[in-house]
Formats: C-alpha cells, sequence, structure tokens
C-alpha cells in the first residue's frame, strides 16, 4: 500500500488533460490541376513549393491522444499555363484551418519521451490573391505521422510529415431511378509538408 505522501505524489504527477500550443515551420511542396476548359484550351495552374508557417492549439485529454485546432499559412505563387497562351504567374497566400486528431504509441524499446504519431485532420483551405480580392476556398484534409520528444514536462519537439490534398473542384451527381444513388466526385490537388515546432505543454 502507498503512503499518502507518496499517493498524493503520483495523483498531482497524473493530469487528466492539458494543452499543447506548437507554433512551427516547415515546408510545402508544389501542386499543380487543371481547371475548366475554355474554348477548347484546358489550362494547368500550379502552385509553387514553398515555406510554410503556422500553430497549433490543442487539448491532451488522455495521455496519449491530442486534439488539435491547427492554421497554416503558406506565401507562394501561382502559375497559370496553356496550350498557345503566354504562362501567368501572381503571388498568393494559402490559408488553411484544420482540426487535427493524433493518436501517440509507447513502445517497450523507446524511452516514453520519444513517441511517434499518426495524425488525421479535416478543414478548409482559402487560396487569395495579394494584389485582388479574388480568391476560392475548398474543402482540405491531411493524413501523416512523425515523432514527438519531451525532454521535460511541460517542452517538447515535434517532427511531422503529411499529406495534404485540397479538393478543387467538387462535384455531387445523383441518379435517380425507383431509390437515388449520390455520387460524390471531384478534382483532388495534393501537397506533402514537413515541419519541425517546438511543443510548449500547460
Amino acid at each position: 500500500m502507498l503512503s499518502c505522501p507518496l499517493a498524493a505524489q503520483q495523483q498531482a504527477d497524473v493530469r487528466p488533460w492539458s494543452i499543447d500550443v506548437t507554433p512551427y515551420i516547415g515546408y510545402r511542396s508544389p501542386m499543380s490541376f487543371r481547371t475548366e476548359t475554355v474554348e477548347g484550351v484546358t489550362p494547368t495552374v500550379s502552385v509553387d513549393g514553398s515555406r510554410s508557417l503556422g500553430a497549433a492549439f490543442g487539448v491532451r485529454y488522455n495521455d496519449e491522444d491530442v486534439i488539435e485546432l491547427r492554421w497554416t499559412r503558406q506565401d507562394t505563387r501561382l502559375r497559370i499555363t496553356a496550350p498557345g497562351v503566354l504562362p501567368a504567374s501572381q503571388h498568393v497566400i494559402l490559408d488553411q484551418v484544420h482540426l487535427d486528431c493524433s493518436h501517440e504509441y509507447l513502445i517497450e524499446e523507446w524511452p516514453e519521451k520519444a513517441r511517434p504519431f499518426v495524425i488525421g485532420s479535416v478543414g478548409w483551405t482559402r487560396v487569395s490573391s495579394t494584389a485582388t480580392s479574388a480568391g476560392f476556398t475548398r474543402f482540405s484534409f491531411s493524413i501523416g505521422g512523425g515523432l514527438k520528444v519531451f525532454p521535460s514536462r511541460h517542452f517538447g519537439f515535434r517532427m511531422q510529415a503529411q499529406w495534404v490534398p485540397l479538393w478543387i473542384q467538387p462535384e455531387v451527381r445523383a441518379f435517380c431511378s425507383g431509390g437515388c444513388i449520390v455520387n460524390l466526385s471531384g478534382q483532388l490537388a495534393s501537397q506533402g509538408e514537413v515541419t519541425i515546432s517546438p511543443v510548449f505543454r500547460f
């Protein structure tokens, strides 16, 4: 049986929840997609790869699971090319807001302070021009994983890689004949992102 002082100390070390604050910097790969055909020409839109910045605010509701709200910004250039048309380029900002859910794994051979994790998220992405008010907002999601290392209880490091697709042209079609079938289709534009960041836990 534990003595009262020892039991009280262990209860103080076990917290039902905590707050994780993660400012980060990373790199997002290029992505490209085709737009609607106009007068027999189908332009290709490309977004250059560049640095990304952002922050995540999460709630750790048990020792291995975290729910986060994450904002990411990418400052880059968008290029439009099409056969027989001069290429066009403009400066754009990509803002992304996602709700993340991650799960950490405790591996017997590893120290407890180093934890691999998997992460999935859903949200929206806004691509806007810096010169005009033009832009568009689309559904996006991500799947990835990485490693978290906590040298101390309140400070750590997080290394992460994700596949971050953007649903460019969503289409919903319904076919009805005695019953209705809804078909979701569209075009995904894929990006990859790698980040490294400190984690502050409260």
